[in-house]
């Protein structure tokens, strides 16, 4: 019987054929994806766990800094309605009572009424000097002194022109108001037949800055503005306000400031005087805040934790359905893995370390109320670490943040590196840092200063130069002409950053001008040439700065500044501020301690370094991703060649049964024809 043929050749269904044979043999290809999926899978895992690191590490940052800490002063007051206070870094803890008797306030002057506020007075120029009023009696309803006395603060007269554009009440208002000399003017209207009068006030309160106005020019604008309190008869305004400084009581110790706001009374705070309270003094409190710090510990405490529930999610095994996914039996991408397990284990591991240099009552988490629970997360005892802070506060800031404390009051820790080992060194200064200094020679020229005369002042200040003016004008005192020279410099902008502070001693007919630089160390220095160069003498001396000189834990340091730096030795890297004390001794110890948080920071590194456990895992994995892709393309290339010979071979099968078949056919029919 002939073979079936549903269409051409042997029949056999070729195509079908190849078809199941190469799905057999696709089978090490199905193999690869399925492993290529785990090994993503891992990778994916690997990048959550970085991110996670990541914010264990920006958590833990914020304990590593010791400064934040420090700052974290809190001043509280029994009556914040009479005086509130505020406490910085440097503030000593303690109370202090404090009684007000007078607050603080600025002069204020009126000129005598005018019919209207837009007619001529005259013109001239207005000259404005601030001190202070001492002496003789002052009488409140006429508004003037009698056999009093002027002292000017120090600050050069500072001048207003009147002219045909502004020689009005409202003219000269405005140009005070324009001139910024730190006066204040307005008009008020009195309701009188000659209304309108001129008041000026000080910018700044304080006895220091009382107002004396010189006149020149029209009769009509002296006679209006002209006003010296130390002249019984040249006093052309009323006093309506009498300047007067803050008094009050610290403690019993008596203080004078020419302000509401008073800074360096308590040193490190600051006072805002709001009202006064004689015979009920307000208490003021400087307490540890710890809230920055306790604060920090609650984020560091909850990203770990974060951290912990996403390891044990990732190296879950599931036996019971009930994590990874919910399937039974399935496993957490990176369950089993060495280096996660590594990484946990030296994690917990620096949790139980006890910090060298710290107080043995708060040198390890535990003992600040930082503890694992029995699920492997961690609790903070909020009661435990608050009196540990505030009755250790230094130590457990010492605990968390790289730190140092000095036995030598004037011996500041500056700072470290992650070189710089834990322990106590001792400080030797051989010298101590010095300042940059110019001081003049004797000048018996007098105090006069004259525009395009001697008034041009060119300045090199701690490496910075410019050329400054002073304002023409003879000066009453060398204190003032010192002033005027300061405050040129200080307020050039080429000298932004740097300071100058310029005394003077003498008189008028001989006198020296000494300045000094506020910065420390070898770049610190004043120089000075010009016209105006003549104020400091034919022949001043000019010092150069020097830095600080010594050793630390008997190691090379190297000194910029105050600032003393350890190069060799355990120490190396650590930094302290030297701001006074003894020359050629030694200054004591200081203990450094690295702290949890500077430790756990640089594990979390090694953690995430581009060479560490993270980087090196996925590094192997991502190899073997290429592996894999190497090995697809292999068998893709063999799968070709496979699926060809099997075309061939079967092509070949299929022209052989096409060909028995025609046999069969042809024998079919012969022997049909025999059988006729």
């Amino acid at each position: 019987m002939a073979i079936a043929s549903p269409g051409v050749g042997s029949g056999l269904d070729i195509g079908s054929i190849i078809s199941q044979l190469m799905k057999i043999e696709q089978q090490p290809l199905t193999a690869l994806a399925s492993k290529e999926i785990g090994i993503q899978a891992k990778l994916s895992a690997f990048g959550t766990v970085k991110g996670a690191l990541s914010s264990l590490q920006s958590a833990i940052r914020g304990l590593a800094d010791a400064g934040k800490f420090q700052a974290s002063k809190s001043a509280t007051s029994s009556s914040s309605e009479t005086l509130t206070a505020t406490a910085a870094a440097g503030a000593a803890l303690g109370s202090y009572n404090i009684e007000v008797s007078k607050l603080a306030q600025a002069q204020r002057l009126t000129t005598t009424g005018q019919t209207a506020k837009n007619t001529v007075i005259g013109n001239g120029t207005l000259s404005f000097t601030f001190g202070t009023i001492s002496g003789g009696t002052y009488d409140a309803d006429t508004g003037k002194y009698t056999g009093a006395s002027f002292t000017s603060s120090g600050s050069a007269a500072k001048t207003v022109t009147i002219d045909a554009t502004n020689n009005s009440l409202e003219g000269i208002r405005d140009a005070i108001n324009k001139a910024g000399i730190g006066v204040t003017a307005s008009i008020v209207n009195d309701g009188s037949g000659t209304p309108y009068r001129l008041t000026l006030s000080s910018n700044n309160p304080g006895v220091s800055n009382s107002i004396k106005i010189g006149v020149t020019g029209d009769a009509a604008l002296q006679n209006l503005l002209a006003h010296d309190p130390a002249v019984d008869a040249g006093q052309a305004l009323q006093q309506t306000v009498t300047a007067q400084n803050s008094e009050l009581k610290v403690d019993g110790i008596a203080i004078s400031k020419p302000s509401t706001t008073i800074t360096d009374a308590i040193e490190g705070v600051t006072l805002n005087l709001l009202k006064t309270n004689v015979g009920t003094p307000t208490k003021i409190t400087v307490a540890t805040s710890g809230s920055s710090l306790t604060t920090a510990v609650t984020a560091f405490v909850k990203a770990y934790n974060d951290m912990n529930k996403l390891l044990d999610e990732i190296t879950a095994y599931d036996a019971s359905g009930a994590k990874a996914g919910g399937t039974v039996g399935k496993s957490g991408p990176l369950q089993g893995d060495t280096t996660i397990r590594s990484m946990q284990y030296r994690l917990r591991q620096l949790f139980g370390t006890e910090m060298v240099g710290v107080d043995a009552s708060v040198n390890s988490l535990g003992k600040v109320g930082i503890a694992f629970q029995k699920d492997g997360t961690l609790k903070v005892d909020s009661a435990k670490l608050q009196s540990a802070i505030d009755n250790k506060f230094n130590d457990v800031t010492a605990l968390f943040a790289a730190t140092g404390n000095a036995t030598d009051s004037l011996v500041k820790y500056q700072g470290s590196t992650a070189s710089t080992q834990a322990g106590t060194y001792t400080i030797n200064v051989t010298s101590l840092a010095t300042q940059g200094k110019l001081v003049g020679g004797a000048v018996t020229s007098g105090l006069t200063v004259t525009a395009g005369v001697n008034d041009s002042l060119a300045v090199t200040l701690d490496g910075k130069a410019a050329t400054v003016t002073l304002t023409a004008g003879t000066y009453t005192s060398v204190a003032e002409l010192a002033a005027e020279v300061q405050s040129k410099v200080n307020g050039n902008t080429a000298f932004s950053g740097s300071k100058v502070a310029i005394t003077g001693t003498g008189d008028a007919t001989s006198f020296t001008l000494t300045a000094t630089s506020d910065l420390y160390g070898a770049n610190s220095a004043f120089t000075v040439s010009g016209t105006a160069a003549a104020f400091f003498g034919g022949t001043p001396t000019a010092t150069t700065g020097a830095d600080v000189v010594g050793t630390i834990g008997g190691a090379a340091a190297t000194g910029s500044g105050q600032k003393l730096t350890s190069t060799a030795g355990p120490a190396i890297g650590l930094a302290v501020n030297i701001t006074g004390g003894a020359e050629n001794s030694d200054r004591g110890t200081i203990s450094f301690s690295r702290g949890f948080a500077a430790q756990m920071d640089k594990l979390l590194d090694e953690f995430l370094g581009s060479k560490g456990a993270i980087a090196s895992r996925t590094e192997g994995l991502n190899a073997s991703v290429k592996d894999i892709d190497k090995q697809r393309a292999a068998i893709s290339r063999r799968l070709e060649d496979t699926e060809q010979r099997y075309r061939k071979q079967f092509t070949a099968l299929d022209v052989m049964l096409a060909n028995i078949n025609k046999t069969s056919q042809y024998l079919t029919q012969q022997l049909a024809m025999l059988n006729r």
